[in-house]
């Protein structure tokens, strides 16, 4: 495979100040570079993972995959040629602006904008999140990932799978369709939603402590007009998370404790269980989705269907009681 993760993604948007409050007082970004019609965002040690531009209209602007080297992008670029996409190599302020070594570019069937590139530019300077979190599990695992509405779900698959080479992860049928991509251990970094449309769904990004989605859900909940769903646990990747709007008009899930799955062993399954285990009851205008949702997670319920909490070193603790051992050497037996 020659992606490894995603990289970075890049946001039209019409004005700048909306963007700069949602990205630091709620996902706790943090605003490294602004001018009059651009501003980017760090979330960990690169330089940048978020570009917002203002371009006169709301939407994506384009997605970023991560390839380990040169030869890797190369022979990227050499695949997508082979299969008839047409690639255009990034110059060097192009480069420059997305601060990376190489890049190309090119568009999957629908007409999204995606670059692949090599070499991002990292700092030592620590991150300044802009409001109290814990931070952004990134690093190998890519920013997060990111999902498109499609009008048919069939027509893309074999891009994103034959010509990208990335991994399915499953899929679903009901409520609806969807299909889901790994690249890299996060259970996926790729989906698409069959909506009827073409746009921009939403991208995830994860923190590191559960107390950082429930303080963000508090915020979202006050703010006029952003929240899009109840807080809710998924039944594929297990993330407990919520949705809001932002100001371009698509989606950010903001979660934690994502499952990891192998990435060349994870078998593929179709999900029958519907897309929550809990929650995420979605908020928006069609009262029939909104039911098949509710019943597919009222079916959940009834099959008493469970998932193991994923956690990373240091962010948890035994119950008292679970091991006799460990109450005593941690001073809590008696």
């Amino acid at each position: 495979m020659h992606i490894q993760a995603l990289g970075y993604i890049g946001i039209a948007a019409q004005g700048l100040e909306d963007w700069a409050q949602f990205g630091t007082r709620f996902l706790g970004m943090q605003t490294v570079d602004r001018s009059t019609k651009r501003m980017a965002m760090r979330m960990d040690d690169r330089k940048q993972r978020l570009v917002i531009e203002d371009a006169g209209r709301n939407g994506l602007g384009y997605i970023g995959w991560e390839t380990a080297n040169q030869n890797n992008l190369d022979a990227l670029a050499a695949r997508l040629e082979h299969h008839g996409v047409a690639v255009e190599h990034g110059d060097r302020a192009l480069c420059d602006e997305r601060k990376v070594r190489d890049l190309i570019r090119f568009a999957d069937p629908l007409g999204n904008r995606l670059e692949a590139f090599w070499g991002a530019e990292t700092t030592t300077e620590p991150f300044k999140p802009g409001r109290s979190i814990s931070g952004s599990r990134t690093g190998p695992l890519g920013m997060g990932h990111a999902v498109l509405h499609v009008e048919n779900v069939d027509a893309l698959v074999p891009f994103y799978r034959d010509v990208l080479g990335f991994h399915t992860s499953d899929w679903m049928v009901k409520p609806f369709r969807a299909h889901f991509f790994h690249v890299n251990p996060r259970h996926h970094s790729m989906a698409l939603i069959e909506t009827g449309r073409k746009g921009f769904h939403h991208f995830m990004v994860e923190l590191f402590s559960l107390d950082d989605v429930g303080q963000g859900f508090d915020i979202a909940s006050s703010m006029e007009g952003r929240l899009l769903s109840t807080l809710g646990r998924h039944t594929n990747d297990h993330m407990t998370s919520f949705y809001t709007k932002t100001p371009s008009d698509f989606g950010v899930e903001y979660g934690w404790g994502g499952r990891l799955v192998d990435v060349l062993g994870h078998v593929p399954e179709e999900m029958t269980k519907g897309g929550s285990l809990w929650g995420h009851d979605f908020l928006g205008p069609d009262p029939e989705m909104r039911a098949n949702r509710r019943q597919a997670r009222m079916e959940v319920a009834e099959s008493g269907l469970r998932q193991p909490v994923h956690v990373i070193e240091g962010n948890y603790q035994l119950s008292p009681g679970v091991c006799p051992w460990w109450d005593q050497a941690a001073g809590r037996g008696k």
